[in-house]
């Protein structure tokens, strides 16, 4: 697996816009590299970008955005609503697919040794990457912010791990803080309130470190673990807000700390009027956050993914101080490929491609989209079974039966590419060469190996869609009996992408030479076939019951 790492570091400049296109700029031009997002704030005077690639090129990334931080910002000159201690004030290093915390913490480890010795940047080291227990909190890196490194950086216990003296270099550039983390949510909850202070209060409330003991003896820790949060005002717009970090999505979902600082604001004549979220955000985040006010409307679960995203940010007023477009803040979106495939194709457009000369889209893919239509049909008569009047206290059952449907769709429509991609593959190898007796070989068993997973893709197209046919029969039986025919039809549909793609199958495994490879991919087409058609006659039969004349 590839190994791919996402660097969010914070620059000390978020008003002057040609100072933050040329750190975006060098970060750029290292190949391998994809800048995600630039998220500048006038007020805080800070600038969020993110990036992600393999470790080796984020890494270089990393360092250029640094040493063009260094050249262009004068941390004597800068002031800002947000803590901070240095040009590049935080960078993280954050593993994404492939790598580990541990992995990534040597990675930032060796990224802050660098920029001292090539740049002169004092640097912290913190949270995974931290050398000492009490540095794995970033406040402690940062205490005191830019105006304290003079006395800092002349205590033996408090300087940076890499470190030299109070010289020219590190009054301009300040002190960074590499770490590594695991992914991290920056939100800001916007106040009905100007108030610092209440919006402070509030923060105090709900951060896990919580507020000093009146007592003097100790804390009094807040409601929400694995969060920091703060309350500060905000001139460009107006308002007072409560500023989170939630460092730990598992044990405080974004939605949880929404309710939670909702809660806490009420409690002192507050109210939150939204939520900003700060750079990007794991689609899981908003995903989950979906669901979960759906489940408290007792409305299905069920739906597409977009429809669970858009209930997510009306639900939180994400839009509240600026339009809040999924595409451009979900990570997952920003990183997927940009080519579009046969599933997202227009129907009109699937359906002419698959009309023409070229032989791809054929009837594997086709097999697939029907499996997909079947599970769409039975997803929909469940869901509108659950929102049907008088039916609540059956909603939660519809609604399982409707997300079990939603994934057998998102399984469906990959196999419909999946399927061409199998024909292509045999293609590219009848174009290898067999000029000599190796090259015939090579060519003998790319071809042997690719009609093999020919035969496998619509054995798993089969697969997928045979699951959809006791959803349709549960929802011939007690879902909306006014929509009994679309679950019939969900039926048909489904038994046709089975036989089609049962049929893809016997032709592909027709031409393998290993037999014994193909028969237990034969044997198991059978079965399915014979399966799907009792389903099918049991799911007939309802439908049948309830629109007989």
């Amino acid at each position: 697996m590839k190994q791919i790492v996402e660097c969010v570091p914070n620059y000390s400049e978020g008003r002057d816009q040609s100072v933050i296109d040329a750190i975006v700029a060098a970060i750029a031009t290292v190949e391998g590299v994809k800048v995600l997002d630039v998220d500048p704030g006038e007020a805080t005077n800070r600038t969020v970008v993110t990036f992600v690639g393999e470790p080796e090129p984020v890494c270089e990334a990393a360092f250029r955005g640094a040493a063009k931080a260094q050249e262009l910002i004068d941390m004597r000159l800068h002031h800002g609503a947000h803590p901070r201690s240095g040009a590049t004030d935080v960078l993280p290093l954050i593993p994404v697919a492939g790598i580990t915390l541990e992995e990534c913490a040597v990675l930032a480890r060796a990224l802050a040794k660098r920029m001292f010795e090539e740049l002169g940047i004092p640097c912290y080291c913190y949270e995974a990457a931290a050398f000492q227990p009490e540095r794995k909190n970033l406040a402690v890196c940062r205490a005191g912010e830019y105006e304290a490194l003079p006395e800092k950086m002349a205590d033996p216990a408090r300087r940076p791990d890499f470190c030299g003296s109070w010289d020219l270099t590190a009054q301009k550039s300040g002190a960074s803080n590499v770490g590594a983390r695991n992914f991290l949510v920056a939100v800001n909850f916007n106040l009905n309130t100007t108030s610092t202070r209440r919006a402070m209060a509030v923060a105090f409330d709900v951060r896990e470190k919580g507020r000093k003991n009146p007592s003097g003896e100790g804390w009094i820790p807040g409601t929400l673990k694995g969060t920091k949060a703060i309350g500060w005002y905000i001139d460009e717009y107006g308002i007072a807000q409560v500023s989170m970090n939630i460092t730990d999505i598992d044990a405080t979902p974004l939605h949880t700390a929404f309710d939670e600082v909702s809660r806490c604001a009420a409690a002192r004549g507050l109210r939150v009027t939204g939520a900003e979220i700060v750079g990007l955000v794991p689609k899981r985040v908003l995903l989950e956050a979906g669901k979960y006010y759906l489940e408290k409307q007792q409305r299905s679960l069920g739906i597409s993914e977009e429809e669970i995203l858009k209930i997510a940010v009306k639900s939180m007023s994400l839009d509240d101080l600026k339009p809040f477009n999924p595409k451009e803040k979900v990570i997952e979106y920003l990183m997927a490929d940009e080519r579009k495939g046969l599933a997202q194709m227009t129907l009109e457009a699937f359906t002419r491609e698959t009309a023409s000369e070229s032989a791809a889209p054929g009837g594997g893919s086709v097999s697939a989209s029907m499996g997909a239509f079947a599970a769409a049909l039975a997803t929909m008569v469940a869901n509108l079974s659950a929102h049907k009047r008088g039916w609540d206290a059956c909603w939660k059952e519809f609604s399982d039966v409707a997300e079990k449907g939603q994934k057998l769709v998102d399984e469906l429509l990959l196999l419909i590419d999946e399927d061409t991609a199998a024909f292509n593959r045999i293609m590219d190898c009848f174009a290898m060469p067999k000029g000599t007796d190796e090259e015939k070989a090579a060519r003998a068993k790319a071809l042997e190996e690719a009609t093999l997973y020919a035969a496998q893709v619509p054995l798993k197209t089969m697969e997928a869609s045979l699951k959809a046919l006791p959803l349709a029969l549960q929802m011939a039986q007690k879902g909306n009996p006014a929509s009994a025919s679309d679950a019939g039809v969900a039926a048909l549909a489904a038994v046709a992408g089975i036989k089609g793609a049962r049929l893809n199958v016997r032709i592909n495994a027709a031409g393998l030479k290993d037999k014994a490879s193909a028969q237990p991919l034969l044997e198991r087409a059978d079965a399915i076939v014979a399966e799907a058609v009792e389903l099918e006659r049991q799911t007939l039969e309802a439908v049948n019951n309830h629109i007989e004349l």
